[in-house]
């Protein structure tokens, strides 16, 4: 008979959780994923915050530092952890887990960055690609595969940084700028393997295998994606976009004319257009950019030709500043037209699109009609 003395203990508070933890581990990830990629698309800055640009560069800058020691330690028997400090053993048990927890919260960032930046049909392969890189930082196989894939994430958030933040500087978007921000995107990169080829000599075929050549995998993909126009045109992004019947400027405010039913609230302006004789069909936009930044988007009107599909009607240049909180106001309108299906496509000038909009438009016969209005 057992007395109660010698009896086991009931776990504490602390040991169960940790069974649980245990017990549930991949549920658990994959809940907190979801979760910390929700709260950083409600709590993301905008993409020329100081703090947001300042706070990415000290994460790279960390990554950077924590993998060049993990390069230089591989093969080596593992630190005496009785023997140090205990900043610094807290530092090796747990600097595997910072790095991840930096790369997830970067590809977080990038992935919300390049989402607002174009439409999802235009830039699902990559937002695609950044899911499952998202997904793949925060597998256990994947994390056991060593530094060449932790490079390889590295390289990628790094050119991601560059290409969000060169435009910024820039004030300009474009083929030069976007080459420009991949060049300097590369440099941490290179200027690593310099330095480790440089200090030791013998590491340098390990450097060029698990720094180098991961790096331009990740560049020669970027620049692939470019090439079809799937990567997003950070940091421009396109808030609003809505057809209407007038657009008039009072003051700083426009009134937007529709005819929209109340029950459709998931159309902007009147995505179901009917046009009576004399009528302009208007397409009113917010485009956010950063502050100082000036350039030039164009309006593209598609109709859907029934044997050629969407044919090019007109394109229409309209000059952009940023700064504006809400993003810069524009308008575009088309007085010739035909019934049938429309997309209107806002897009750079290296023809990558920011957003678009659909709507039918059909004739009808003069008829007395009453405007609601929007405000902008």
């Amino acid at each position: 008979m057992t007395s109660p003395e010698s009896a086991p203990a009931a776990p504490g508070t602390i040991h169960r959780l940790r069974l649980y933890y245990d017990k549930n581990e991949s549920q658990i990830a994959l809940l907190s994923f979801i979760c910390g990629f929700v709260f950083d698309v409600l709590t993301a800055d905008r993409v020329d915050s100081w703090f947001t640009i300042g706070q990415q560069a000290a994460y790279l800058g960390l990554i950077l530092l924590a993998l060049l020691q993990m390069f230089f330690e591989q093969g080596g028997p593992p630190p005496d952890a009785a023997a140090l400090p205990v900043l610094k053993r807290w530092y090796y048990r747990y600097r595997t887990a910072l790095v991840h927890f930096f790369l997830g919260t970067l590809l977080n960032l990038y992935t919300i960055f390049f989402f607002k930046s174009s439409s999802l049909l235009v830039s699902f392969s990559f937002l695609g690609l950044m899911v499952l890189l998202l997904a793949a930082n925060e597998s256990k196989r994947l994390k056991s595969r060593g530094l060449t894939f932790k490079f390889a994430l590295f390289s990628l958030c790094m050119l991601s940084f560059s290409a969000a933040v060169v435009p910024v500087f820039a004030g300009s978007i474009g083929f030069a700028v976007f080459l420009l921000s991949m060049g300097i995107g590369s440099v941490p990169a290179l200027v690593a393997g310099a330095w480790i080829a440089r200090r030791a000599p013998d590491l340098a075929v390990r450097a060029q295998r698990q720094i180098l050549v991961p790096a331009g995998a990740v560049l020669a993909g970027f620049l692939l994606f470019y090439l079809f126009r799937l990567i997003p045109p950070v940091p421009l992004s396109l808030p609003f976009i809505g057809v209407y019947h007038g657009v008039e400027k009072q003051d700083d405010v426009y009134r937007l004319s529709h005819e929209r039913p109340r029950w459709r609230f998931w159309h902007n302006g009147d995505q179901d257009f009917v046009a009576r004789p004399g009528d302009r069909v208007y397409v009113f936009f917010r485009i956010f950019s950063p502050t100082r930044f000036s350039d030039q988007v164009l309006v593209r009107w598609y109709w859907k030709d029934g044997a050629r599909g969407w044919t090019l009607q007109d394109s229409i240049p309209i000059k952009i500043v940023g700064g504006r909180e809400q993003g810069f106001r524009g308008y575009g309108f088309k007085s010739n037209y035909q019934p049938g299906e429309w997309k209107v496509q806002v897009e750079t000038t290296d023809a990558r699109e920011i957003g678009r909009v659909y709507f039918d438009l059909e004739l009808g016969p003069e008829a007395p009609r009453s405007f609601g209005i929007d405000i902008e």
